[in-house]
Formats: C-alpha cells, sequence, structure tokens
C-alpha cells in the first residue's frame, strides 16, 4: 500500500537508535521528508547515511536535549525554516531507569517527568501553531504497553507513559477541529537496546543469564518472539498516513499479543 508521504516533512525526536530510528527509516521509505534528532552527533550522521543509502530521500539532522526547552524550540525552528511546514511529529524519548518506589529518589522522579512526559508537551506546543495554520497535523507519541497493564520494576514508565496516554486522548478531541490527528502507540518486547538493557537487570537480580531471562520473556508472548523495530516502524508510518484519515485518539499496542487485558 502507497502512504503518499512523499510531500509531507516529518519531525522525529530522540531518533538516533532504537524505535525512534526505525520510525524514521519507515517514514522515509514511504517517501516523507524526515528531520531526526538526538544528542549523539555521530549516530545522527550514521542515521543520515542509512537513509541516503536505502532510500535517496531528503534527510536532515538536528542536535536536540528534549529535556532542554531551547534545544525543542531551536530544532523544531529549524525545520520550519528548512522545509516551512511540518506535517507529521513523532514524539520519543528515552526509556526511564527501572526500580522499585522506595528504590528511586526525587531527582529520579524530576529527570523522568521532563524526559518521557514534559519533553513531548513542550515539542506538542511548538509544533501547533505551524499544524494548526496548515489545517493538518499528524502527532504519534510512543509510550509503552505500560499504558495498559503496569510492568514490575518499572514505576516511573508506568506512571508517566500513563502521563501520555491522557495527553493523546485529551488533545485528540481538542485538536480535531484543526484536521490535527493524535495517536498513541505503545511497544512490547521490541528488539532494541533498551529492551536488552532491561534484560541484563532482570537477568542480575534473578541470577540468571540474560538468554534464559529472553526465553522466558518469549514464553509471555503468544507470537513467542520479540518484535522486529521495522514491525513497529511501520505502524507509525501508517497512522502518520492519510491512509488512517479516520483515527484519532486512539492507542495501539505493538507487543505480540504479550499484553493481557482488553
Amino acid at each position: 500500500m502507497d502512504f503518499k508521504l512523499q510531500n509531507k516533512v516529518a519531525f522525529v525526536s530522540a531518533s538516533s537508535r532504537g524505535l525512534g530510528k526505525s520510525c524514521a527509516m519507515q517514514l522515509a521509505k514511504e517517501g516523507a521528508t524526515v528531520v531526526i534528532s538526538g544528542r549523539n552527533r555521530e549516530e545522527l550522521k550514521k542515521v543520515k547515511e542509512d537513509i541516503n543509502l536505502n532510500f535517496n530521500n531528503r534527510v536532515d539532522y538536528v542536535i536536540c536535549d528534549i529535556t532542554k526547552k531551547e534545544d525543542i524550540h531551536n530544532a523544531v525552528a529549524f525545520t520550519i525554516n528548512k522545509y516551512q511546514r511540518i506535517d507529521i511529529l513523532i514524539n520519543n524519548s528515552g526509556g526511564p531507569p527501572s526500580g522499585k518506589f522506595e528504590e528511586l529518589n526525587e531527582q529520579e522522579w524530576h529527570r523522568s517527568f521532563e524526559l518521557n512526559l514534559l519533553s513531548y508537551v513542550r515539542m506538542i506546543k511548538e509544533v501547533l501553531p505551524y499544524m494548526k495554520e496548515q489545517n493538518y497535523g499528524k502527532i504519534i507519541n510512543l509510550a509503552s504497553t505500560s499504558i495498559k497493564q503496569p510492568i514490575p520494576d518499572l514505576i516511573l514508565s508506568n506512571t508517566f507513559r500513563a502521563g501520555v496516554l491522557g495527553l493523546s486522548k485529551s488533545l485528540s478531541n481538542e485538536l480535531a477541529p484543526y484536521n490535527i490527528h493524535v495517536n498513541t502507540v505503545a511497544p512490547g518486547k521490541i528488539a532494541t537496546d533498551r529492551v536488552k538493557y532491561l534484560d541484563k537487570i532482570n537477568a542480575d537480580r534473578q541470577g540468571l543469564s540474560v538468554k534464559e531471562i529472553q526465553e522466558q520473556s518469549k514464553k509471555e508472548i503468544p507470537l513467542n518472539r520479540y518484535g522486529d523495530p521495522q514491525e513497529f516502524g511501520a505502524v507509525v508510518a501508517f497512522l502518520a498516513s492519510d491512509v488512517s484519515s479516520y483515527m484519532t485518539g486512539t492507542s495501539i499496542l505493538i507487543d505480540g499479543g504479550m499484553v493481557k487485558s482488553f
């Protein structure tokens, strides 16, 4: 299916690796002009090279620490100055530290709030005037399966990812008159460095090998495997396209059937 993204401009936050990168790659594959962002210039250069090599597509990068308001402002301004519009915003952020409630200090709570929720608010505030002016926009907020089912030892994610869901649902109602669609995507066990990191922590806590932890996890997933980042990116590209023109305010789990709730 042709998603018809050839004339669209997409900004993808935290896209130098992992799920952000997979989203950028899939959007570029579908023909969108993509602006990637992150803190590491060398990693961003590598992603840009990968996109150019595979899709020969227009792509730029901008340095942006999404916990800094000024960086977000400058990144959006860079995109507008270069392309005069932003049609698609993919909000992404790195995962917060693992830990139980009593193991986490107040600084870690503040940091996770800034990284996993406030950064989304700030990014949307920056792009919103342009989307309203063009009477068009697709905002896709990356969260976690914790929006449906809390994950043990990830109370920070459980708290702030749920906030992302509330933000998305509220904005989908407020922004619908401007033809701006807001949706949430929730990855389960996708084969990224973040999941490797969490598997290593669980292995150390339980005195098991990482491979044993992975095998345990796969048994909890009906499809009996971790997801491929490309599979995740493809769903995001669908939501970013006009093929999903009657979808807003929804949340989609991409988890191989892992979450048991309705």
